[in-house]
């Protein structure tokens, strides 16, 4: 082999490896002034979500509020792969139904601001429990990311998961990570930059129920919808939620609120966010 070969060979063999791909992070906090793509990070409380978070912006503290509520918001943002990232960190929240603030937040983010890819960290550990609001999600977006987190935990109490079979049962990329050693954040950081980028396509399983007469009505309801709010995302869901007697979103129906809604999901500009103290 000639030497431009062996220097070739070696070039690729390095950025295949996971320290390359870590090396290539670039933890930026909140000093952004415009990003490629929007990250939301989505999890039920517990699982290492804010861990995630503070390891790829580069931030300990995170304050502020989302707009006319008390909940705190946490943004950041990284550079990977010469791609800049605004990384929403969601509230914790067990379900999408909108029962609380926290879900409400969480879910309208992900509904009505159509983050480039929502990334759902699980708890390795109580996987069973964890996957209610995988799958919610995956009713509403396709571009998703599951980080299978806290391996650490679930490797202690004996635990085995099968990740490449989860990831071919959801149809989404499955990454396991111990996010409080760093573990794994490599993988994590191609698989979010490969399904931004359109490298990954997702294919997520959603389940299939209902009669004929449920998915016409839904399809009516829809063209309704269209017509009236020209542009609104994730239609098809929205009218599932009308029919299913979602308060919220009735509510906003009613009171002409629905276009309000979805601008409100909208990031505020640089100079409205908190501050965040980064990590030294």
């Amino acid at each position: 082999m000639s030497q431009l070969s062996q220097d070739q060979a070696l070039s690729d063999a390095c950025r295949s490896c996971p320290a390359h791909h870590a090396a290539n992070l670039r933890k930026l906090g909140v000093d952004m002034q415009d990003w490629d793509y929007v990250i939301a990070l989505a999890g039920n409380p517990n699982t290492g979500k804010s861990t995630v978070f503070n390891a790829l912006t580069g931030l300990r503290q995170h304050t502020g509020n989302w707009p006319g509520k008390t909940v705190t918001r946490a943004e950041g943002g990284f550079e990977y792969a010469r791609h800049r990232y605004k990384i929403v960190d969601l509230p914790g929240t067990y379900s999408l139904l909108s029962t609380s603030y926290d879900e409400e937040i969480a879910r309208n983010f992900i509904l009505f601001g159509q983050p480039d890819v929502t990334v759902i960290v699980a708890d390795a550990t109580r996987l069973e429990r964890n996957l209610n609001l995988v799958l919610q999600v995956l009713e509403i977006t396709s571009r998703a990311v599951l980080c299978l987190n806290l391996m650490d935990e679930a490797k202690r109490h004996q635990l085995t998961v099968d990740d490449r079979r989860l990831a071919r049962d959801l149809g989404i990329p499955v990454v396991p990570t111990s996010a409080r050693y760093r573990q794994g954040l490599d993988s994590l950081l191609q698989a979010i930059d490969e399904v931004a980028a359109g490298k990954t396509a997702c294919k997520p399983h959603r389940i299939s129920s209902g009669s004929a007469r449920l998915h016409k009505a839904i399809a009516s309801l829809a063209r309704q919808l269209q017509g009236a709010y020209p542009g609104l995302p994730n239609v098809r869901w929205i009218a599932l939620r009308l029919l299913d007697g979602d308060e919220r979103i009735i509510e906003a129906l009613q009171k002409g609120e629905l276009k309000e809604l979805v601008l409100g999901q909208q990031l505020p500009s640089q100079s409205n966010v908190i501050r965040m103290e980064a990590a030294q």
